[in-house]
């Protein structure tokens, strides 16, 4: 393709000048091109590209030079941590649920039904420990990157004093393991970053995604940048920070490295009608193709939602209206798919914890009531309980007991139609030819209510907004007709 004029500087001045340089590169405008057309205008020195997960990694891989080596850091880490132990690294992703079991069974048997009780909390705070950084006291030959103190408070939910002890002791047998060759994806960034090792060196480092960076990915960009750094993102795609990424992420790398900024604001992408629909968040944003369509829905029913070649997506803020809506678009014989379903397995093991499977609707729907009673009395984040809470009570609605709701969950999270339903957070990256943004109005978040919270979810709605690749529709599950299931 011919170059625009944005990307004709970038290319220039990564060839005619040796600064670090940051491309802020807005919603499809080629940032994967433009890293391309760098690579190739550039003498074939080695260049290293960080790409976010193993897919770009590989897409990367075939459309640069031969010269440039397009890896995670991930992978990165595992080379270097397998290089300092000297042992051949075996990957266990189920490495700290094993490790919780086995200290759960050596407890005493009187607390081992509260352990279990907090199996969730507890797994998500080791997760977490890795991504900020934090190393247990009993560890006090390495620095980690956050206090003690400073790390639990930050969690969504506050922990009884025992389990932050469980925790620290999990953390600490995890650590160990890793040091004699089993670890985790978490592992092959947390152990050489923080732990040692000899990091390679290139000439000029990429890195994509920018604004998703972890504490932990910025430490070990400090390993590995040493000598020329480019980094591409988007300020406006930062929708992370309730999973640890850096607040203003970009301008932190920025004042770190001594970074130039330049910026592509073309979408090739978005056609011209959903570019000013995006302009809301991002008024310098720039369309390449003319055309795109834009509608509000006043009214709508399930047939509305038709697969297409360029994919059908639904996209909401909260996840409780998209799994109400997958139920009855399933009841309607309509194929779905609940992508990024993590939260699943997690929703399904809350409901079996509400009591007997025998468990009638209204004894259901009162034990999530207590169930969300007891979360919000210790949480940090009273929204993502209640949202939580709210998707319970939708499988518990289409049963008439606890097991059938059960049923009907497990069936939604296992079900693989072509329309597609995920939340604003999980259609980072994807991209389809006709998207619904479902309810809207829940952005923002009543739960945001100043400062970062609140960009983020400015931020979110830009991103649905520009999934779209022609089509974009605005509709309110109040608004959706009847349906006559008997009548399919």
């Amino acid at each position: 393709m011919h170059p625009t004029p944005e990307q004709e500087t970038i290319v220039d001045f990564a060839c005619t000048r040796q600064d670090n340089l940051i491309i802020t590169a807005l919603a499809g405008a080629a940032k994967t091109t433009t890293l391309q057309m760098i690579c190739k205008a550039l003498p074939p020195k080695p260049i290293l590209s960080l790409a976010f997960n193993k897919r770009i990694a590989e897409e990367m891989a075939k459309r640069l030079p031969g010269h440039v080596k397009a890896q995670t850091m991930n992978s990165i880490g595992h080379g270097v941590w397998g290089a300092a132990t000297g042992r051949r690294l075996n990957v266990d992703r189920d490495k700290m649920r094993s490790a919780l079991k086995e200290r759960i069974n050596e407890a005493p048997k009187s607390e081992r039904e509260d352990l279990n009780d907090h199996w969730i909390d507890i797994m998500q705070a080791c997760r977490e420990a890795k991504i900020q950084g934090y190393i247990p006291p009993k560890i006090s030959h390495v620095n980690g990157l956050i206090t003690r103190e400073d790390f639990y408070a930050s969690l969504e939910e506050e922990l009884p004093a025992h389990i932050e002890k469980l925790v620290d002791l999990i953390l600490t047998d995890s650590i160990a393991l890793a040091y004699s060759g089993t670890i985790d994806f978490d592992d092959q960034i947390y152990m050489p970053t923080l732990f040692g090792g000899s990091f390679p060196r290139y000439p000029l480092v990429m890195v994509d995604e920018a604004q998703d960076l972890s504490p932990l990915n910025h430490a070990m960009l400090s390993k590995l940048a040493l000598q020329r750094f480019i980094a591409v993102g988007d300020p406006y795609q930062s929708i992370y920070g309730f999973r640890g990424a850096v607040a203003d992420g970009m301008d932190h790398l920025k004042t770190t490295f001594s970074m130039t900024e330049l910026g592509l604001s073309v979408s090739f992408r978005c056609p011209e009608r959903i570019v000013l629909q995006a302009r809301k968040r991002v008024p310098h944003m720039q369309w390449f193709k003319s055309g795109g369509h834009f509608a509000e829905l006043p009214c709508w029913n399930l047939q509305s939602f038709t697969p297409n070649h360029g994919g059908t997506a639904i996209i909401c803020r909260n996840n409780a209206p998209l799994f109400k809506l997958a139920l009855e678009l399933l009841r309607a014989g309509k194929g779905v798919h609940l992508v990024g379903t993590d939260l699943g397995p997690n929703l399904v093991k809350l409901l079996r914890k509400l009591g007997p499977e025998s468990l009638t609707n209204a004894q259901t729907l009162q034990a999530i009531d207590r169930w969300q009673s007891e979360k919000l009395a210790k949480s940090r984040n009273p929204g993502g309980v209640i949202d939580r809470a709210d998707c319970l009570r939708v499988f518990a609605g289409f049963g008439k007991s606890l097991g059938e709701a059960i049923v009907y969950a497990e069936h939604a999270f296992a079900s693989s139609g072509s329309i597609q339903l995920l939340s604003g957070h999980k259609a980072k990256g994807g991209e389809w030819e006709t998207v619904y943004h479902l309810d809207p109005w829940r952005i923002p978040s009543k739960w945001a209510h100043r400062g970062e919270a609140v960009t983020q979810e400015l931020n979110l709605e830009y991103v649905i907004t520009t999934r779209s690749k022609d089509k974009l529709f605005e509709v309110n599950a109040q608004d959706m007709e009847a349906f006559d299931v008997e009548r399919v």
